[in-house]
């Protein structure tokens, strides 16, 4: 169903992915799009075929990083699409880099909610106003157990494939529309608002004691992609933010 780490197996004639002059990418994980619950993934989700991500963890060039502010870092994570009935094989790890031990999961469908400062939530919950309140003593005393209950439930990161992102440094929607928008937008800006929407989650991967994936120590990777890339298959849109 899902693999972190170990080999994958690429189509034939595709190349292991790279970033042009830092290196190759390691392997991350593996997704069988068949396998997964489907119920409260978007209608955009493959419903077969498997994803495989890739990203550049330094172990070539350590001062390479990825970072979503920076759009010639964007080729140093990648995920590739391989259609169902593709013929496949198991590719090798290039020598210079060391592969992540091989851990398989299985997958239970959870429900997930967005970030309180999501745009279509602030509208849900505070209407005309563009921002909760700087100060907890001020939020409207009709939402103060709401939010003081949801923080707690929003407390575990973990691995998922779609539904909502759940952050370590807030909203991650916010860091790719502000890393795509030509110029720098406050918070509360009607255009970053709307290009924060504009993407979803393809899928999040915690800190993983067991195959050593700890980016950053208690860290996450987050995919996201917007739906209308997603229904078209163009994985190479997909951009990623890591948060620590």
């Amino acid at each position: 169903m899902a693999v972190l780490g170990g080999a994958p197996h690429l189509p034939a004639g595709v190349a292991w992915p790279e970033w042009p002059g830092r290196g190759p990418l390691s392997f991350i994980a593996s997704v069988r799009c068949a396998a997964l619950p489907h119920e409260g993934l978007g209608e955009e989700f493959p419903q077969d075929g498997a994803l495989l991500f890739f990203c550049f963890d330094g172990q070539t060039q350590a001062d390479a990083v990825v970072c979503v502010d920076d759009a010639e870092t964007w080729v140093g994570a990648q995920v590739l699409y391989v259609p169902e009935n593709t013929p496949v094989f198991a590719a090798e790890t290039p020598s210079v880099l060391e592969p992540y031990p091989r851990v398989e999961l299985t997958a239970a469908g959870e429900q997930s909610a967005p970030d309180l400062w999501l745009p279509q939530v602030r509208r849900a919950l505070l209407g005309d106003m563009r921002a909760w309140p700087s100060r907890r003593r001020d939020t409207p005393g009709e939402l103060a157990a709401f939010v003081r209950a949801f923080a707690r439930l929003r407390t575990r990161i973990n691995h998922q494939i779609g539904g909502h992102a759940c952050p370590l440094q807030g909203p991650v929607e916010y860091e790719i529309a502000d890393a795509t928008l030509a110029e720098r937008h406050e918070w509360g800006d009607p255009a970053l608002d709307k290009e924060a929407e504009r993407w979803v989650l393809l899928a999040q991967f915690a800190g993983e004691n067991e195959t050593n994936m700890m980016w950053g120590g208690e860290g996450a990777l987050y995919w996201l992609i917007r739906p209308a890339d997603l229904a078209a298959r163009r994985f190479d849109q997909v951009r990623l933010v890591i948060q620590a």
